[in-house]
């Protein structure tokens, strides 16, 4: 028990051991696909763009029916072939490149399957980890995962360059694949028994008698299907608590992700900075997530856990205005470099707080279909928005849409629950795995 705070014990050890090793492999890879389409397929903006946004909302898509069949699975065993999954789909990838075969329809499709499993492993992840963590020991569990993703970020990008330049433009994928099969050892070697769901026997039963139902009983089972399936988002749409969280989490993280590509092409172009200047301006702020993680606990602690949700969550948005006044030179360098510092520092707190209250209000017998669906949505709307702000770019200007996109989210804050739920702030809710370990 460390600083007064009971630890997750060994069993989450292992568990944040295979998170760090997937994290630190997507962190190498981080922009390996598109970079792969420029530098060795030759592909125009419209192409890379498709494979971006394509990719994911597709495996988004395909992840929607995974969510109702993994509620009532074993989760460590599901996690354990997500893994595997995007393992052998990212070595395609070398392989392909070394028989002189790789195209961009495969670089598509695993862009596809990568994305359903990991959608598919963070929501069981986050179940796996509520039945994993005592209650007590949860915000430092959490914690110590938002430290890690944000670790990861920091160092992976500028060793997965340094990977390229000795081994050639894959070694970033291979090396990523082989950090699934070190997450997949990881949970193999959680100790903790796992409770079997109790509708797995059911539905073993249900197929074993399948051959003597009629017509009748299979609409019905249909049917109930069909209500698996969107269990998640009548959950969320129906909770006065979630409702409002979903709403905003969805709407920022969309809107922040909408400007990306409009500020790398502001930056890279008119602005005149250097690819190196402009990865220095979102490395280093990084270290603001891991402050913000390492904060999280103490916070909570001191101030309530309803009350760091809404002031953390009130100031990430604060800042990305700032952004439309960025110039050339090196003010316009820092300048960058302090609205993201400040922005990512607020994440770093909000993200497992807000992940704990998900939790905490969310059913154990729902939570996999819940965190499906709310991760579809977030990604389904990110798509949306980037497509539109490059539109309305193209209108207006990329700086102007960037502001625009500011401005907005000054407003989001208003989504927030206002209420305290009315527990020990101290004792509620998990970390959820972040979805296919990726960071802005």
């Amino acid at each position: 028990m460390a600083g007064g705070r009971p630890a997750p014990g060994r069993d989450f050890g292992w568990l944040w051991a295979a998170y760090g090793a997937s994290a630190l492999g997507t962190g190498l890879a981080f922009s390996a696909f598109p970079l792969l389409a420029i530098t060795v397929l030759h592909q125009g903006a419209a192409e890379v763009a498709s494979l971006a946004a394509v990719g994911a909302a597709v495996g988004a898509a395909v992840a929607v029916p995974l969510g109702p069949w993994v509620e009532f699975r074993r989760k460590r065993p599901v996690m354990i072939a997500m893994d595997l999954v995007r393992c052998a789909a990212l070595l395609s990838v070398p392989v392909a490149y070394a028989l002189d075969r790789l195209g961009l329809a495969q670089l598509l499709l695993v862009s596809v399957v990568v994305a359903a499993a990991d959608i598919t492993f963070g929501a069981a992840a986050g179940a796996c980890l509520k039945a994993l963590v005592r209650p007590e020991a949860m915000v430092t569990a959490q914690a110590r995962l938002e430290s890690t993703t944000w670790t990861a970020t920091v160092v992976g990008p500028p060793l997965g360059g340094a990977l390229i330049a000795l081994l050639g433009p894959v070694a970033t994928v291979a090396a990523d694949a082989v950090s699934y099969l070190l997450s997949a050892a990881g949970i193999r070697a959680i100790r903790g028994r796992e409770p079997r769901p109790q509708r797995e026997k059911r539905e073993k039963s249900g197929r074993h008698e399948k051959s003597e139902r009629h017509e009748k009983s299979e609409r019905h089972e249909k049917s109930a299907r069909f209500a698996d399936l969107v269990e998640g988002w009548r959950h969320i749409l129906a909770h006065p608590l979630l409702r409002p969280l979903f709403l905003h989490t969805v709407l920022v993280n969309g809107l922040i992700m909408a400007t990306a590509p409009l500020l790398a092409v502001l930056m890279l172009g008119p602005l005149g900075f250097t690819p190196w200047q402009y990865g220095l301006a979102f490395a280093v702020p990084c270290i603001g997530g891991l402050v913000g993680a390492r904060l999280a606990p103490g916070l909570v602690e001191r101030f309530g856990r309803h009350r760091v949700l809404l002031v953390a969550g009130t100031l990430r948005v604060c800042w990305p205005v700032g952004l439309v006044f960025v110039r050339p030179g090196v003010g316009g360098l820092l300048l960058v470099m302090a609205v993201e510092l400040a922005l990512i520092t607020c994440i770093g707190v909000f993200n497992p707080v807000f992940a704990a209250h998900r939790l905490r209000v969310t059913e154990t017998g729902r939570v996999v279909r819940t965190l499906t669906a709310w991760s579809v949505t977030g990604k389904a709307v990110t798509a949306s928005l980037t497509a539109l702000w490059g539109l309305l770019a193209g209108l207006i200007g990329a700086r102007e849409a960037i502001g625009l996109a500011g401005v907005l989210l000054l407003a989001t804050p208003l989504l927030l629950p206002r209420h305290e739920a009315g527990t020990d702030p101290r004792t509620d809710g998990v970390r959820v795995l972040p979805d296919g370990d990726k960071v802005p």
